[in-house]
């Protein structure tokens, strides 16, 4: 009888650090495995934001560069007429630029002062114009003409003439697409606030009384 509770003892001390090892154990897979799953769920926190981040300023981006262009749009007849006036007073191109972009409207302003101040710098007129061209496709037909007149010496008074008289018509047909959306932008007010009020002041008083009779 000794001797077995003698072993029994012994046994349960040698057990002893195997229980402690398997439990140690135990808890650092349970810590691993919630490590594991944490990585797993945090890319998917961290990255739902970014996309939406990367989503909205893109959309910001794409907006601003619409409105930037529709405004070079409209203001670009203007600034050929000043080019005109310019180069008909006795202008070079250069010299044209440089006047126009004091009078010109803010945003072509900017981009022909732009094209000005690169030319001071050491720019070549030339460069300085396919620079504005790339950056404003708008700009693609006054960069040509003016190019041209640098390059071969050739009339550019009437090429600017030409060059005005489409861009106000582009401006106008622009103007006539905004007015033909306008009736399709109604329907969301009409739909969902003018109908659901007149609904309400009109038919729902005269429910509300039939059903009180």
């Amino acid at each position: 009888m000794t001797s077995a509770v003698l072993a029994l003892a012994w046994g349960c001390l040698a057990a002893t650090p195997c229980a402690w090892a398997a439990r140690s154990q135990a808890a650092k897979v349970r810590v691993t495995g919630l490590g594991r799953v944490i990585g797993e769920r945090r890319p998917a926190r961290v990255i739902l934001p970014v996309r939406i981040r990367r989503i909205r300023d893109a959309w910001f981006a794409r907006r601003v560069a619409n409105r930037e262009r529709a405004t070079v749009i409209s203001e670009l007849s203007i600034t050929i007429d000043l080019l005109a006036v310019a180069v008909g007073a006795g202008y070079t191109p250069y010299l044209a630029v440089e006047v126009a972009a004091r009078w010109a409207p803010p945003v072509l302003g900017r981009v022909l002062e732009n094209v000005a101040g690169a030319c001071r710098l050491g720019a070549d007129f030339d460069r300085a114009l396919d620079d504005m061209a790339r950056a404003h496709g708008e700009l693609r037909g006054l960069g040509d003409a003016l190019l041209a007149t640098d390059r071969l010496g050739a009339p550019v008074l009437d090429s600017l003439q030409r060059l005005a008289v489409s861009a106000r018509a582009d401006v106008r047909r622009r103007a006539e697409a905004r007015a033909r959306t306008v009736p399709v932008r109604l329907l969301f007010p009409l739909v969902f606030l003018v109908l659901p009020a007149f609904g309400l002041l009109t038919v729902v008083p005269a429910i509300a009384a039939r059903l009180g009779g």
